[in-house]
């Protein structure tokens, strides 16, 4: 009788540990680093500690991709309709 009450006792700590680990995380996803959108809009958020500005590749729902310099931090791109994605190419700027 007795293990048949601490078992459900302990799968609601750990239900309840693993919750506390979700809810803490989701803060930070906020303006994950890389590319987001938002419902409206496409960010490329540089994620640095040494102020570098780097070179991205912006591709663009029917019209050419291009190149852009970012600096340290969130760049609006445009509107997520039209910003298909966007990446770190390798080099600074």
């Amino acid at each position: 009788m007795r293990a048949r009450r601490l078992i459900p006792t302990a799968l609601a700590a750990i239900l309840m540990s693993a919750t506390a680990g979700i809810v803490t995380a989701t803060p930070a996803a906020a303006d994950p680093c890389g590319f987001y959108e938002t419902s409206r809009d496409a960010f490329y958020h540089h994620c640095t500690g040494d102020g570098s500005r780097v070179v991205i590749k912006v591709e663009v729902a029917l019209a050419p991709d291009y190149e852009r310099c970012v600096a340290p931090g969130k760049t609006w791109l445009g509107s997520a309709s039209r910003i298909q994605g966007a990446h770190y190419v390798g080099r600074t700027c």
